[in-house]
Order: structure tokens, then C-alpha cells, then sequence
């Protein structure tokens, strides 16, 4: 049996951390490709300013309009390519993230992530758009990020709904991890960019994987609503910076090399529905692991936890809390659908799923977390 394990290269976290970002620049030379939004750039200004003065080395401001599209990508790559850059540094949310990931192709990538909203920095994957902000396709690069720097005084100044939104990703990397493994489903990790299947054998998740994602479970139940409370003073306690840590590293580790299933399959379903745009990708995927969990019939013991986990931090419990006060059968039936096309992730659960039963979870899944919710005020 073929097994994969994908990460970067370095993960380092810390408070402050972003003073030494001018030596991972120096590494590969004396000059970065620095993608972000102003706004993030100013947040963090005089840290940047002090690391290029403390290890010599030069920023090369991108302009980066704030929409990772193939005609920006294309624009970045040129100014990178005009000034000699050594390394693409990419700086803030998902977006410029996914920007540099593309400007980068897999080679002299820094990511320095200003908010612990998702698990995308430590990922060889990205999400194009185009100019107007519409969805157009993934991409995948060879390797992961080169470095991933973690500031935690940054995160911890971030809006507590960020790091929350974060909890709400990470919550879902055990249970699909789990489905995945039972299922013996290929991850992402198997397949080198540009390789069909067919041409490379599939992989599965390795246990190192289980692991990592079970430990993010572990952690997020521990410390979670210790790190929102200390996200909410901005201040920087050891609660936060595990939660960091899982949200960011256990989370991307476990997801992307221990594999998606249903909770990230019905959170694109429910992306249909014009009431959610207006919530956070983690939000939404909360809501998909209660969904999952009633799919999959798991012990009423275990989603009760989750469900009290959800509460505690304050993560959705139903579909009011994601912005749909009413869904009528056609639409639940629409998300359904969405859920299981055939390239979805909700195929790696460990028995076959229809459009019917995916649509009986979400609806049950809203109704015990609305009941719950109300039992427990």
C-alpha cells in the first residue's frame, strides 16, 4: 500500500517572530517579492522596516490588488522576475497567501500568516479567482511552503472571529481524517502536480497523520476557549499559542495528508445558499462536521462534545447561526447535490453516500443543534 505525508519545510511560531523574517529572506539572497494587502503591510510596518535593517536584505513591494486571479499572479511573476527576487515572501490572509503560492511554484516560498483563520499556510495548494472575485480552480504545486512564520502578537491583535472561524476548520481534520483512513481513500499528498491518476499510484494517509489530527482534536477541546478568551485581551498566552499551532500546523498537516470527507463537502453544498456568504470558511465547516457526525450515525456521546466544544467558543450549531433562517426542500436538496458531485471529498467516507441521505443529515444535523442549543441556554 502506497502511503504520503506532505508539510513544509519549517514551521517556526512565536511572539514577535516576524523581527526575524529578514533571515529566512536571507537564506535564499537579498531580496523578497513581498505580496500583501496595505492594510497588513501597516499592521505590521515597524516590524518589517526592523528586520530588513537588522540582516540587509530588501522588499519588493508587489502592489498586490487583493485577488489572487491568473492575470494578477501573471503580473506579480513579472515584477519578481524584473527585480531578481530570491524568494516570494507572501504576508496576511488567504488570499495573498494563495497569491504567492502561485507567484512561487513550489520553490523560495515564505508564508507569514496575519490571522489564524484556516489551515491554507502550510498547504501546496491554492484557490484561484478571477479579477471579479468568482471561483475559478485549485492549484497545486510541487512542494509546500519553503518556510511558514508564524507571528503570534500579530494573530492575537486579530479579531477574535478569526481565530474562532480557525477552531471551526481545524474541529473537522479528525473526523475526516478518520472517514478517510476507514475508507482507505487516496489524499491529496498522492498525486504530484500535473499527474493524473492513472499515471501515479494513489496514496493513502499515513498514521503519522492520525495522529496529527487527532492530537488537533485533542488540543482544540483542551485549550480552545482558554485562546478565545485570551484572543479577546489580545494577549498572547500559552493557550493561544497551542491553538495557533493547531489551527495552522496540526490542521494543515492533518488535513492535507490524512484527507477531506463529508464536513468540507456539504460546507461547499451550503455556499450555495445566499444567507452564508456573508460567514467565514470555518464557520460554515463547523456546521458540515455536525452534519457529518449525524451521516455517519456517530455515538450521541461524541457529538454532544462537539456540539458543546461549538458553543463554547461560539462556532455555529445550526443553519440559522451560518445566516439561513429557513431552507425549503429544494434548496436542502440542491445543497445536497452540490455536496456529491464526483469530485468531492464527501467520497471518502467509508460507505457509499446519496444525494438523499447527505440532504436527512443536514436537516437532521440542524434541528439537534437548534434543540441542543436552546436545551443548554
Amino acid at each position: 500500500m502506497r502511503k504520503a505525508f506532505i508539510s513544509p519545510s519549517k514551521y517556526v511560531q512565536g511572539e514577535n517572530e516576524l523581527l526575524n523574517l529578514g533571515y529566512y529572506v536571507s537564506t535564499f539572497g537579498k531580496s523578497a517579492l513581498l505580496i500583501a494587502h496595505p492594510a497588513d503591510v501597516a499592521r505590521v510596518k515597524d516590524k518589517l522596516d526592523s528586520t530588513l535593517d537588522k540582516y540587509n536584505v530588501t522588499f519588493i513591494e508587489s502592489g498586490f490588488m487583493g485577488e489572487c486571479s491568473r492575470q494578477e499572479v501573471s503580473r506579480l511573476q513579472e515584477i519578481a522576475t524584473a527585480n531578481g527576487c530570491d524568494c516570494i515572501v507572501g504576508l496576511g490572509g488567504g488570499k495573498a497567501i494563495d497569491a504567492a503560492k502561485c507567484v512561487a511554484q513550489g520553490e523560495a516560498l515564505i508564508i507569514c500568516p496575519t490571522i489564524a483563520a484556516t489551515d491554507a499556510p502550510t498547504s501546496h495548494s491554492a484557490v484561484l479567482y478571477t479579477p471579479e472575485g468568482a471561483f475559478d480552480d485549485y492549484a497545486y504545486f510541487k512542494q509546500s511552503p519553503s518556510v511558514v512564520l508564524v507571528d503570534t502578537t500579530v494573530i492575537a491583535n486579530a479579531p477574535t472571529r478569526f481565530l474562532v472561524s480557525g477552531m471551526g476548520d481545524a474541529l473537522s481534520t479528525y473526523f475526516e481524517a478518520r472517514a478517510t483512513s476507514r475508507s482507505y481513500s487516496r489524499v491529496n499528498a498522492g498525486l504530484p502536480n500535473g499527474v493524473r491518476e492513472g499515471q501515479c499510484a494513489p496514496a493513502v494517509g499515513t498514521n503519522a497523520a492520525i495522529a496529527l489530527a487527532t492530537l488537533c482534536y485533542e488540543m482544540l477541546l483542551k485549550d480552545g476557549a482558554k485562546a478565545k478568551a485570551a484572543c479577546d485581551e489580545n494577549q498572547v498566552t500559552q493557550a493561544l499559542e497551542n491553538i495557533i499551532e493547531t489551527n495552522i500546523l496540526l490542521s494543515g498537516l492533518g488535513f492535507e495528508s490524512g484527507g477531506l470527507a463529508a464536513a468540507h463537502a456539504i460546507h461547499d453544498g451550503l455556499t450555495i445558499l445566499e444567507g452564508t456568504h456573508h460567514y467565514y470558511h470555518g464557520e460554515k465547516v463547523a456546521f458540515g462536521t455536525i452534519a457529518q457526525l449525524v451521516l455517519e450515525n456517530a455515538p450521541t456521546e461524541e457529538l454532544h462534545q462537539v456540539l458543546d466544544f461549538c458553543l463554547a467558543v461560539g462556532l455555529p450549531v445550526c443553519l440559522a447561526d451560518i445566516g439561513v433562517d429557513h431552507i425549503s426542500q429544494e434548496e436542502l436538496m440542491e445543497v445536497a447535490a452540490k455536496a456529491c458531485i464526483l469530485e468531492e471529498s464527501i467520497h471518502s467516507m467509508p460507505f457509499p453516500v446519496t444525494v438523499e441521505q447527505v440532504a436527512a443529515a443536514i436537516a437532521a444535523a440542524d434541528r439537534i443543534g437548534s434543540q441542543y442549543k436552546a436545551e443548554v441556554k
